[in-house]
């Protein structure tokens, strides 16, 4: 959208919707010029930090390491790093500047196995070069619609790579780069104290059109992506179809949902697959709206832009994903097996949300933070009614870098109060993620879903 197109459109819609639209002022040239010089194209620091703990961005990884081939798992461009050091219960004083509250907690509920192995920082996020010049475009017309409920004047490129307000990084995490389309094969898990889990295996598909090459803000008819979910196992939960489909106004609209029942061999509408109502067969340990660490409207909440920090994230997760790595080597009781994720110093947005007075959701308060190269978020605190810390949520994540983009390789999260875990995301027993398939919008309706149903 052209920049005077945006304005009017802005002005129109103060005037329709009056005093309870809020208008967000665009960029100044000054800022603009700051996006990919000081600043990276997606806003990040360029700089390194002034104790060198954390590089310099120099374009991530671009292209596949000598060796890998499509249709293999991600061969690790950083198996050689040593562990720097582990961070423990005893010594986890000495780091707390840089570590969420989450994983304080973490560390202190499971003082003799839990810990974080830390290694050099490599700043590998990556995206492809029309990604780039698109989030300079749209960055002088991207706005938030009434009450920051949606998106206009925006396409392809992160809309608010400089936020001014909380809700902006958010969006930034809803609209990043994942690729055009993908597919994949990955487990669940949801283990009881004692480590016996039942993995639900899934088939996901995206179809990602906000981020497709040529599109237009028109094309997209107000859908962001169309996400479509078979379960696959365990038996009797096999054959069961989520099709959603995700609006970029979602005041104008709310996310479109359907269920394929393989008992009754019937579409219905799915209007609770959204905010806290439980996700897909997770036995109660995340609410729907915690799948891609947060998905969905960001209505029921208010948003604060706390900024950004140094903190120890999960980066660079390819040892979750190695095929010789079996998912109960992964699984263990009470947390993840820590000697298989990864920790390294990234600076990140921290975004605090807490819930509106009349609204409902079972977290009152959640604390995001998101990763400052990629706009993925890396790590949640949850908060219950009494404002105790109640989830802890990490997403491991890496750099698909024949796309490339940067998505988790697995989500964790530990429910501090049952003494319990969920992961979904488990592929290195799967064949590795799809990023070519092609689809169209005519396999993301009603009517395909309930072709592709079978009992």
């Amino acid at each position: 959208m052209r920049k005077n197109s945006a304005i009017i459109l802005g002005c129109a819609l103060a005037i329709a919707v009056g005093m309870t639209a809020t208008v967000w002022a665009e960029l100044s040239p000054d800022e603009m010029a700051k996006l990919g010089n000081e600043l990276t194209p997606m806003g990040a620091i360029k700089a390194g930090n002034a104790d060198g703990t954390i590089p310099a961005w120099d374009g991530g990884i671009s292209s596949p390491p000598t060796g890998w081939e499509k249709g293999m798992h991600y061969i690790d461009p950083f198996a050689d790093d040593e562990i720097l050091f582990t961070i423990t219960a005893a010594n986890m004083d000495q780091y707390a500047d840089k570590l969420t509250v989450g994983q304080k907690a973490l560390l202190t509920t499971y003082p003799e196995t839990y810990k974080m192995n830390v290694y050099p920082t490599h700043r590998s996020a990556a995206f492809p070069q029309r990604i780039y010049d698109m989030t300079k475009e749209i960055a002088g017309t991207a706005r938030l619609t009434e009450g920051g409920n949606g998106v206009t004047g925006a396409i392809n490129g992160i809309p608010f790579p400089i936020p001014k307000e909380g809700v902006e990084a958010i969006w930034n995490h809803l609209l990043r780069y994942r690729a055009d389309g993908a597919s994949r094969t990955i487990g669940q898990a949801a283990p009881t104290r004692g480590g016996s889990y039942t993995l639900v295996k899934f088939y996901d598909e995206f179809y990602m059109q906000y981020s497709m090459e040529g599109k237009t803000e028109a094309d997209l008819n107000n859908r962001i992506l169309f996400f479509k979910q078979e379960v696959m196992a365990p038996a009797r939960l096999a054959g069961g179809i989520l099709l959603v489909g995700e609006t970029m106004d979602q005041v104008k609209e709310h996310r479109n949902a359907w269920l394929y029942n393989p008992g009754q061999r019937r579409v219905r509408r799915a209007p609770n697959v959204a905010y806290d109502n439980p996700g897909t067969a997770a036995d109660a340990m995340r609410t729907s709206d915690q799948f891609d660490m947060y998905n969905g409207a960001p209505d029921r909440y208010d948003w604060k832009l706390v900024g950004r920090m140094e903190i120890y994230v999960p980066y660079n997760s390819y040892k979750l994903q190695d095929p010789s790595v079996k998912f109960k080597e992964i699984l263990t009781p009470l947390h993840i097996n820590q000697d298989f994720p990864r920790y390294e110093l990234h600076r990140v947005w921290v975004v605090d949300s807490t819930l509106k007075e009349k609204a409902r959701h079972i977290y009152k308060r959640r604390t995001f933070y998101l990763d400052e190269d990629s706009w993925q978020i890396v790590a949640v605190d949850a908060y219950d009614k009494r404002d105790q810390l109640w989830r802890v949520s990490e997403g491991h994540i890496m750099n698909y870098y024949n796309v490339p983009a940067t998505w988790t390789s697995l989500e964790v999260h530990t429910d501090l109060q049952a003494g319990r875990y969920l992961a979904i995301g488990l592929n290195s027993e799967f064949p590795p993620y799809e990023f070519d398939i092609k689809r169209s919008l005519e396999d993301y309706t009603p009517a395909a879903l309930r072709r592709a149903g079978k009992r």
